[in-house]
């Protein structure tokens, strides 16, 4: 019964890093889409569907009582559908954005207090098209800030080009995203990196945003939440050791990438 972490690719692996350096006696089951990668570019309905799918089998099949979507888009076009649905007695499903927006508006984890006015005014969003699209991001920001004005800029290619292992051309579609938002909004307060792939460009999105804005990215938040949660929550945890890795797609070729991403040996197997 080991905590699940799912992701439509390979960007979930930002946050395995993190929790795994965080919490390393943590049993985990990594399950990564490969094979319908990636999500940002599918309407919502698609994006529900494969990912309530893919949490049912971690729930059933892997016995995963707790399931982290370590994935912006799905925690973005699924997971509040997900709940409002229903989930099974014993089990649970949670998103990485409430970790990085209690960051953000510099709130406890797991403060429900009422929206109130924070420091912040001028943030820049950072992500795939369907997680701009869906506004989920606002919608959970306004739970817990009010007066805070978001410019959201959507990264197409990003994703794909780093899934690829095309990190030049990813690093100049950052560049040219920064550009864009820059048009829209050219003094942020703070930048958000709303997917979990965009940490392997944190250095490039802070180049190009300057020094002088605050860049958010998630890995360490959701770490930090996880664990915190689970110190409430210990029932939560099972019974396990190490990290599993499973993957929809090839795995000779998923471990490869998984291998050149975190920089130690990654041995997928077929989900």
């Amino acid at each position: 019964m080991a905590v699940g972490l799912f992701d439509s690719g390979l960007g979930g692996l930002t946050v395995l890093d993190a929790v795994e350096k965080r919490l390393p006696d943590l049993p985990i089951v990594y399950l990564g889409d490969n094979a319908h990668a990636p999500y940002g570019v599918r309407d919502a309905d698609d994006i529900y569907e494969l990912t309530r799918g893919h949490v049912q089998r971690l729930w059933d099949e892997e016995g995963c009582n707790l399931v982290i979507l370590a994935c912006n888009t799905a925690s973005a076009a699924a997971l509040r559908r997900m709940q409002e649905a229903g989930v099974p007695k014993g089990k649970r499903v949670l998103g990485v954005f409430v970790p990085l927006i209690e960051a953000l508006t510099e709130r406890q984890w797991g403060d429900n207090s009422p929206p109130r006015e924070v420091a912040l005014k001028h943030a820049a969003l950072f992500a795939t098209p369907a997680t701009v699209s869906s506004r989920a991001f606002q919608r959970e920001l306004a739970f817990r800030a009010i007066g805070v004005d978001v410019e959201a800029q959507a990264c197409g290619g990003v994703v794909d080009a780093i899934e690829e292992g095309d990190l030049i051309l990813a690093e100049a579609l950052v560049r040219s995203h920064v550009d864009a938002l820059k048009r829209k909004m050219p003094n942020p307060e703070a930048a958000v990196l709303g997917c979990t792939h965009y940490p392997l460009m944190e250095h490039v999105f802070q180049q190009a945003l300057g020094p002088d804005v605050q860049v958010f990215s998630q890995p360490r938040l959701v770490a930090d939440s996880l664990a915190d949660y689970l110190e409430r929550r210990p029932e939560m945890v099972g019974e396990g050791e190490g990290t599993r890795f499973l993957t929809t797609g090839d795995p000779r070729r998923v471990s490869d990438r998984a291998t050149q991403f975190l920089r130690r040996e990654i041995a997928f197997t077929a989900a």
